[in-house]
């Protein structure tokens, strides 16, 4: 499975959207489903799935779709 598939399946099965969603409006202030508990599961999906820790400045800047795809590039995960 690619790495953006593995982003995008981490996305899905947190939120419970279709892929189709995932876009640039994709974003913690956007998304009502967003809360300090889905952004959790988020977090720790994303370093589940690409064997990283983000750094707590990483985590709380983890705030959108694109964020996370700039995030993941500082632990050389491209997307």
């Amino acid at each position: 499975m690619a790495d953006i598939e593995k982003y995008n399946e981490v996305f899905i099965a947190v939120f419970k959207v279709e892929a189709e969603q995932l876009t640039t409006e994709f974003t913690a202030d956007k998304v009502a489903a967003w809360d300090s508990i889905t952004h959790l599961s988020l977090v720790t999906g994303i370093e589940d799935a690409f064997d990283v820790m983000l750094d707590p400045p990483d985590i709380l800047g983890f705030r959108s779709y694109e964020e996370g795809k700039a995030i993941l590039a500082r632990y050389n995960v491209s997307l």
